[in-house]
């Protein structure tokens, strides 16, 4: 007898029941938050005024400063892992060589490093000014029009490349019981001073506790949370070009009081 695919049967769904091929071939579940939908399109449509003219700049900028396209497509895994086409400003030179940044996704993932991306140190691939657009997440804008598709929510955990997905383990797949967000727990809880291991468990807190009231307090983090990783990409990046980096100590900027234990999980910030 097949086995019971509990994707879609359950708030935190485990994966380790659907086999790849399933999780390929599945549907958006019909339990999509409705409340998340209600949030989310009002505060696309409440926004679009002030980020289309940005949009625009943004894309004439592109244009200027690097022969292409002003997007880019990658697909990407989203909610009960379904795939889709995720959209971004393009912020590095066309036909990119991908497997320097999978070499380094990989060493993340198996050590206990900070999860800092390789354009901190400097990134030859970036376009100019392009680190400056990822570090204010400007590029990520046109996954608005991903948020309207309904395949990603304004808050939620980052949705991952089928490369980063074939590496998870079961544990880690739970956090597809989310919708993928453009922020999220993890953004606001000191991205580029995570290790991954404390990034799958703030994506994990968050599909358990998601609410309408837990969404707007990321949102409202999330200005002051970027304001730092800009900075810290600037300061970080000085340091990556002289030495490798290393794992340091840190507080969250977002704590709730009581987290809950995960089974098989340990709180961030331990």
């Amino acid at each position: 007898m097949p086995k019971t695919n509990q994707l879609a049967t359950s708030r935190v769904p485990c994966v380790e029941a659907a086999t790849p091929s399933e999780l390929e071939t599945e549907v958006l579940p019909a339990q999509f938050p409705s409340w998340k939908r209600v949030l989310d399109v009002t505060c696309v449509l409440l926004s679009l005024p002030i980020l289309i003219p940005v949009g625009i700049v943004l894309g004439v900028f592109i244009k200027i400063v690097s022969p292409g396209p002003a997007f880019f497509r990658q697909q990407r895994v989203g909610y009960s892992g379904k795939r889709f086409m995720c959209l971004k400003f393009r912020t590095m030179k066309v036909n990119s060589d991908d497997t320097v940044h999978q070499a380094h996704l990989k060493q993340l993932m198996t050590s206990n490093r900070p999860t800092r991306k390789l354009d901190c140190g400097g990134d030859s691939r970036l376009i100019p000014g392009g680190l400056l657009l990822r570090s204010m997440g400007v590029d990520e804008l046109p996954q608005l029009i991903n948020v309207l598709r309904r395949e990603m929510s304004l808050v939620g955990p980052r949705p991952c490349t089928p490369y980063e997905f074939d590496l998870y383990s079961p544990r880690h797949k739970q956090r597809c019981g989310a919708p993928p967000g453009l922020t999220g727990l993890w953004q606001i809880s000191g991205k580029n001073r995570t290790t991954f291991e404390e990034m799958i468990n703030l994506d994990l807190r968050y599909v358990e506790r998601m609410s309408p009231w837990l969404d707007l307090k990321i949102m409202a983090l999330t200005p002051l949370a970027i304001l730092a990783l800009v900075w810290e990409t600037k300061v970080l990046g000085k340091a990556g070009k002289r030495q490798p980096p290393a794992v340091v100590e840190h507080r969250p900027v977002y704590q709730e009081k009581a987290p809950a234990r995960f089974p098989g999980t340990v709180p961030a910030n331990e």
